[in-house]
């Protein structure tokens, strides 16, 4: 059973751990089932072959079959999936917002407050347990101790809107994940976040792991000490004097990459009581001004953050796939007042 909560979970890079060699010269040719089962501890032929078929062995970058014979100099990767059994998943009747859905994968809109997998302190009314039930209905002779490990090839955090795919089958998961691995998927996220930018845009690069004191959070690692390798390329939008409209485009996919990101370089996300943004970090604090910044995390109870656009190639037809959600309405509304109060204050000046 999973043990960490939503706010900690490992981050999409990571749902796929990934072991590299290349063979060795003088290497006679080998099945690369047999050859795998004599370098991989406790691994058997069964176990091989499923991630063959899977798609998780890959050879001088194209995927083969159980009958392929290695052969000097060539470049082999295993990836092993990481995502949690099936068997822990309890389908429930919970609405999902799909808005796109084929034979292979289906794209949802996550809402704010919805976790993405059962864990400490969630132990349903997840999005896994949603997507076994949605599942379930196109399927009914699906029994719920032998689902499928579909599902989860990356994550958004519980207070992050947004998209998100989800696979419906070993080998689009295996695909999908593998996409995201290799950081070639297409993540656009908007963040309202404090503080105004000398720069138009630019490109946050700094390694992102655990506080070594507070487990629950996350922080940056410049020199590259400790944590893993993290890049957010962002750019401004509208400003708002006190407060900036930005989009993030994620290079990486580490655990709370942009809010540890904008908190690195001093502009925490909007209302983030993990990482500083809950209270006034820029402006003053006379009445009028924290009444207004107050009544906005009200609108925007959470840290202002929409996973906007998602694009990736198509596990199947490998097509190139773009998808858009439009911000939520709490969103809409905090931005929408601090353009009138930003319109108001350039009158005045």
């Amino acid at each position: 059973m999973i043990k960490a909560s939503d706010e900690e979970i490992t981050d999409s890079d990571e749902l796929y751990e990934k072991l590299s060699l290349t063979i060795d010269k003088g290497q006679e040719p080998l099945r690369i089932d047999k050859f795998l089962m004599a370098r991989i501890e406790g691994a058997t032929r069964n176990k091989i072959q499923q991630a063959i078929e899977n798609e998780l062995v890959i050879v001088n970058d194209r995927p083969i079959k159980s009958n392929y014979k290695i052969k000097a100099g060539d470049k082999v990767v295993i990836y092993d999936n990481q995502t949690p059994e099936s068997s822990e998943i309890v389908p429930q009747d919970i609405p999902l917002d799909i808005i796109y859905e084929d034979e292979d994968l289906f794209v949802i809109n996550k809402p704010v407050g919805m976790v993405a997998h059962p864990g400490s302190g969630n132990p349903d009314q997840t999005l896994l347990n949603a997507a076994a039930f949605h599942l379930k209905q196109s399927n009914p002779q699906m029994d719920d101790t032998t689902l499928p490990r579909y599902g989860l090839v990356h994550r958004i955090d519980k207070n992050t809107s947004g998209l998100m795919v989800m696979a419906k089958s070993q080998k689009a998961m295996s695909d999908l994940a593998r996409q995201f691995f290799e950081h070639t998927v297409h993540r656009r996220y908007i963040a309202l976040v404090w503080g105004n930018f000398e720069q138009d845009e630019g490109t946050i690069v700094a390694h992102v792991g655990r506080h070594q004191r507070f487990r629950k959070l996350f922080t940056a690692y410049p020199e590259g000490d400790y944590g893993k390798d993290a890049i957010t390329h962002y750019k401004v939008l509208e400003r708002f004097n006190y407060v900036t409209l930005v989009e993030c485009r994620l290079e990486t996919g580490r655990t709370h990459q942009i809010r540890v990101h904008m908190q690195y370089i001093q502009h925490p996300l909007f209302n983030d009581d993990f990482y500083g943004g809950d209270k006034i970090v820029k402006g003053t604090v006379f009445t009028k001004y924290k009444q207004f910044v107050d009544n906005c995390f009200s609108i925007c109870p959470r840290h202002a953050l929409h996973a906007k656009e998602l694009g990736f190639v198509h596990p199947t037809s490998k097509k190139q796939m773009l998808f858009s959600s439009e911000l939520p309405e709490d969103m809409k509304q905090a931005i929408d007042k601090w353009r009138k109060y930003s319109q108001f204050k350039n009158a005045e000046d």
